[in-house]
């Protein structure tokens, strides 16, 4: 999971607390955005999370981080292709995945491991004999939705180590959903599981949302860091 502890990094080995980080930039945020910000952190959601393997079209993966943001999901996994530069980060900057914790991993056997440790259940989409429908899965438990790429779908390490293969039921003659389609029905059926099990969306505790909070606050005031840096280099954090 994405870290969400009190301690803010501002780069650079500096470290904030959230709580002093919302203090200081809370005056330069306007009342609107505030409210907007607490909103979306109450509606969090950390327990589920997109994996996206091997996605070589970045519009899909930007399409579905959009539908995961709407929906209030605060992180995705992306595996990138084999050979592609590997820089892992915890968010990129631009558009719907700003407000969405990025982690990257460079394989899909590291990814696995990561994921196992991290207690969820792999739940791999792919066409086969031993796919369920969602239905047929407890998708309400920590999870994480693998998606594979465009032509060969979801790799075979990670078929293999998989607690489920799930399949959307289809009615026409197309065997698949594009998968930015296939993503945003999914991580919707999730909400529903809850919604008839009574289970909150939400999963952070107060001290994980007011961090989450700090970081949004970070991300809305373009000049958020720089002041906090100053600010702490004259000892006043």
């Amino acid at each position: 999971m994405f870290r969400l502890d009190p301690l803010i990094d501002l780069g650079n080995k500096q470290f904030a607390q959230a709580q002093v980080v919302l203090k200081h930039l809370s005056p330069l945020l306007t009342d609107n955005r505030k409210k907007l910000i607490d909103n979306v952190v109450k509606n969090r959601c950390f327990n589920t999370l997109p994996v996206l393997e091997n996605i070589y079209d970045n519009g899909n993966i930007s399409a579905v981080l959009r539908s995961a943001e709407a929906m209030g999901y605060g992180q995705a996994l992306i595996i990138p292709p084999a050979g592609e530069k590997f820089k892992e980060s915890q968010r990129t900057t631009a558009g719907a995945d700003k407000w969405v914790e990025i982690k990257k991993i460079a394989t899909s056997t590291e990814a696995i491991t990561w994921l196992k440790s991290q207690n969820y259940q792999i739940v791999a989409t792919t066409l086969s004999e031993t796919s369920k429908t969602p239905d047929q899965i407890d998708l309400t438990l920590p999870t994480a939705l693998v998606f594979g790429n465009e032509k060969e779908g979801v790799s075979p390490i990670i078929l293999e180590h998989a607690d489920h293969h799930l399949a959307i039921p289809m009615n026409g003659f197309v065997q698949s959903y594009n998968i930015s389609v296939a993503a945003a029905l999914l991580l919707w059926i999730v909400k529903e599981q809850k919604k008839l099990k009574n289970i909150s969306h939400s999963d952070l505790t107060f001290e994980q949302q007011e961090t989450l909070k700090a970081y949004y606050y970070l991300r809305t005031q373009d000049s958020g860091y720089d002041l906090l840096k100053h600010i702490n280099q004259k000892g006043l954090l």
